[in-house]
């Protein structure tokens, strides 16, 4: 039976494509079939006739399950927006259920499957959802990646605090250090540590090079299916 993963962030911009990556290659290195699937995108370019997206690219890299498009990246929209007034500008509905039913496929290929949203966790995708309600069609343990900058404490208590509310499980935690020059880096990661109700999976350290590394395996074996 494979298990899903969804995977929220304290914000836009602050690494989820990173880690998911990182993740799908701590997973893979302990022998699992690892998949990643972006339920919807904007800011996507044109190429070879079709629509491409950087970050679904960058699972296909990092994964090693070979899966068609059309479920690892059901939703492509060009415009780089929030993906309901993507999906509105492009006369399009997005459906949880279809959604649903594309991870579930997944879920028949890889023994991890990992569904990487878009912005945070009340991120709209229709007049009357979001990516929590996405989260919640779905059934999975919530990740949360928090990009260590000045302001992440109040932005991953209240992540932190929606998650549970939703009564789904916060199975854990990942501090993506997005600013190097961060002010008291380790009192801060201190604080979340002590007042998030979840483990710490993992730091991710800044790299230039960070959406190719590898979290070390250890760190996701409390995660295993």
């Amino acid at each position: 039976m494979s298990r899903l993963y969804f995977i929220t962030g304290t914000d836009t911009d602050i690494g989820k494509t990173v880690a998911t990556c990182q993740l799908l290659r701590a997973f893979a290195a302990l022998g699992l079939r690892a998949v990643a699937m972006k339920p919807v995108a904007s800011g996507c370019e044109w190429r070879d006739g079709g629509l491409w997206n950087g970050d679904v690219a960058a699972h296909a890299a990092a994964g090693n399950v070979a899966a068609p498009l059309a479920l690892t990246n059901p939703y492509r929209f060009q415009p780089a927006i929030s993906p309901h007034l993507a999906a509105r500008e492009a006369g399009v509905g997005i459906d949880l259920e279809h959604l649903a039913a594309c991870a579930r496929q997944l879920g028949e290929m890889g023994d991890v499957v990992l569904v990487e949203g878009a912005g945070g966790w009340y991120a709209p995708l229709g007049e009357d959802s979001t990516m929590a309600d996405l989260a919640l069609r779905l059934g999975a343990p919530v990740l949360l990646v928090v990009g260590m900058r000045l302001g992440c404490l109040n932005h991953a208590r209240l992540s932190a605090e929606a998650i549970q509310r939703s009564g789904l499980p916060l199975a854990g935690w990942l501090a993506n250090r997005i600013d190097p020059q961060m002010a008291r880096y380790a009192d801060n990661l201190a604080t979340l540590r002590h007042s998030l109700c979840a483990p710490l999976l993992a730091e991710i350290p800044h790299s230039s090079a960070a959406e190719r590394d590898s979290l070390a395996a250890g760190a996701v074996l409390t995660l295993r299916p």
